[in-house]
């Protein structure tokens, strides 16, 4: 049987140096190192999407790996793609670092110095436990494995403030659930959230409570959730700004990943500032969406923060989706315009200029009461199966909004823009 490997080394010495070794192992079949985190966790999404079958049996995580620690990544890695075994690879082999490692997932620890016989041993340990794995499940599509034994996670990032971000959460949320699936909406928006308030909830638990907790069970999780009669389950931020700062990038991946273990869907609103747990959270998301609107200083926004997520190795740009809020054909910058300026991939169904239509849910902070005739509606719906986030796409989605490939005229701000592109 050969053993597919793939490395994830940050340094380039230690990545030839396990190259080399791998390469001598019987019936390898190494891949070339990725660098981060980031590489790592896209290149195995990548391969899941046909079958299993496409992932390879083993991942070596090497400890300075970044810019997720290597413990945390094991964690991912195993929460997202169980039939991967991953085998970390650190100068520590004492027992404290191999009980944490094996708390995280991984199926093996090899010491630095790299030794053939230890590498060999690891390698096949975790291999045939990934046969076995793959074996009890059957093959599958990537849906079976590539969103781990939950579901999926969706974050929605505004550009700048009143782009409309909570709001499309929100829809997103509603469509998912009304589609049939179980869905989870959490405010991350961790100083100014306002998810209870477009729905009209009060609860005196939120997302800070879960913060110290290393263990998150799900009793303790189900605490911290508010069941609301639309059917979402709701995890608030703190009603007191300051405790968000409670919520750091290792606490939002424990309880991001322990969201995706019991629910399908995981909308997660992510506000309009990069802080390191939202950070996380669009990092671990199957599906980042950014949402701006069709003017000057909004798409310079988005490009900012297209590009503060790539310096951070959170997103790349191409993995991105740009929801355009507040379209219309009369609008100089279209999304044809917005999707080259950022290099993202705008979505086919922009979201129409139509804020009477909201205004009195939005005052009544009753937004799930907005009528099902609203051209907003129809398009945050309709986004939602082009997402992927329903059960039943072509059934729960309403007729789609007008196409974005609208003919770009370039004058006024659209000059503006092009100006500043390489500011």
């Amino acid at each position: 049987m050969t053993t597919r490997i793939l490395p994830a080394v940050g340094d380039p010495d230690a990545a030839r140096a396990i190259s080399t070794l791998l390469s001598q192992l019987p019936s390898a079949e190494p891949a070339a190192p990725v660098p981060d985190s980031t590489s790592l966790l896209d290149t195995l999404a990548r391969l899941a999407v046909d079958s299993i079958d496409e992932l390879p049996e083993v991942v070596l995580v090497h400890e300075r790996i970044g810019p997720v620690p290597a413990l945390e990544l094991i964690r991912e890695v195993a929460l997202r793609f169980p039939a991967v075994g991953v085998v970390l690879v650190s100068s520590d082999a004492g027992p404290a670092l191999f009980s944490a490692a094996m708390d995280s997932g991984a199926r093996g620890l090899i010491g630095l110095p790299l030794s053939y016989e230890e590498l060999a041993a690891r390698v096949q340990a975790a291999a045939q436990w990934s046969v076995g794995v793959r074996r009890h499940l059957g093959k599958g599509s990537a849906a079976d494995v590539f969103t781990g034994p939950g579901g999926r996670v969706v974050t929605v990032t505004g550009a700048k403030g009143g782009v409309g971000a909570t709001f499309t959460a929100v829809q997103f949320a509603l469509a998912a659930a009304a589609s049939g699936r179980r869905t989870a909406l959490v405010d991350m928006d961790l100083q100014a959230g306002d998810v209870g308030s477009y729905l009209d909830v009060q609860f005196r638990r939120s997302i800070a409570d879960l913060a110290g907790i290393q263990d998150i069970s799900p009793r303790v999780l189900q605490d911290a959730v508010y069941d609301d009669r639309t059917g979402l389950a709701l995890l608030l931020a703190p009603a007191d700004g300051e405790r968000g700062e409670e919520v750091d990038d290792r606490a939002a991946r424990h309880i991001v990943g322990a969201l995706r273990s019991r629910y399908e869907l995981v909308v997660i609103d992510c506000g309009t500032q990069v802080t390191g747990a939202n950070a996380a959270a669009v990092e671990m998301a199957d599906v980042a969406v950014l949402v701006t609107t069709p003017d000057v200083v909004a798409v310079r926004a988005a490009k900012r923060m297209v590009r503060m997520w790539e310096r951070l190795q959170v997103r790349k740009a191409e993995d991105t989706a740009m929801v355009v809020n507040r379209w219309s054909k009369h609008t100089e910058i279209q999304p044809a315009l917005i999707e080259k300026i950022t290099k993202t991939r705008a979505t086919r169904t922009p979201v129409p200029a139509a804020f009477k239509e909201l205004q009195a849910v939005v005052d009544a902070g009753r937004v799930q009461d907005l009528d099902n005739r609203s051209t907003v509606k129809q398009a945050l719906w309709t986004l939602a199966g082009e997402l992927g986030l329903l059960s039943v796409p072509d059934t729960a989605a309403a007729p789609a909004a007008p196409g974005a490939a609208v003919a770009v005229r370039a004058a006024g701000a659209v000059s503006r823009l092009r100006r500043g592109r390489e500011g």
